[in-house]
């Protein structure tokens, strides 16, 4: 006979973690009460501002642990929850994340060529991006390195007549590659 085992899949405990202390969580024996409706009440005995907050059916909940005595505010948690998270989506939102985006050259790129990434590079700088720009040297291309410095001077400077720009990370060679990062001047 063949025991069978259960393969269990556990979950991922992550604790919630507390913003404020609210009512019996609160330590302080005094605390400086502000009421539902924002009038200070002044230095109050704990208990006795939990009674008046149980006594208006809301919450007790400790605003500035730090202060001395600590703040504490006669509200309803949930709802100071429901707020606070809805200000954290509104600034994720806002933030636009800074992308790094790339322009290959070559050693052997032509004119055209050339101004065509430059146009390029141009639109993502002006989306707030940053322009990676490499130069891959291959084989005997490795002898032309002043070439390849030169060709990535010209690029810089053509993408330069087309908006301000300023370098980030100078021009580097590393793994048989140039490279640099430039970025929209502000």
């Amino acid at each position: 006979m063949r025991i069978i085992r259960k393969k269990y899949r556990y979950q991922r405990y992550e604790p919630q973690i507390k913003l404020h202390r609210i009512n019996l969580e609160i330590k302080s024996p005094q605390v400086l009460l502000i009421d539902d409706e924002g009038v200070n009440h002044g230095v109050v005995d704990t208990q006795k501002a939990i009674r008046m907050a149980q006594e208006r059916e809301l919450d007790l909940i400790e605003v500035s642990p730090l202060a001395n005595p600590p703040v504490a505010k006669i509200h309803d948690y949930n709802k100071l929850k429901y707020q606070i998270e809805k200000e954290q989506k509104k600034s994720k939102a806002k933030a636009k994340k800074v992308e790094i985006k790339g322009i290959r050259l070559s050693l052997t790129i032509g004119e055209n060529d050339l101004n065509t990434r430059a146009n390029q590079s141009i639109n993502f700088l002006q989306n707030n991006d940053k322009v990676k720009i490499e130069l891959q040297l291959r084989g005997r291309e490795l002898q032309r390195k002043n070439i390849a410095l030169d060709i990535i001077k010209k690029f810089i400077g053509i993408v330069e007549q087309g908006m301000p720009i300023k370098i980030e990370q100078a021009i580097a060679f590393q793994g048989g590659k140039f490279s640099t990062i430039i970025a929209k001047k502000t």
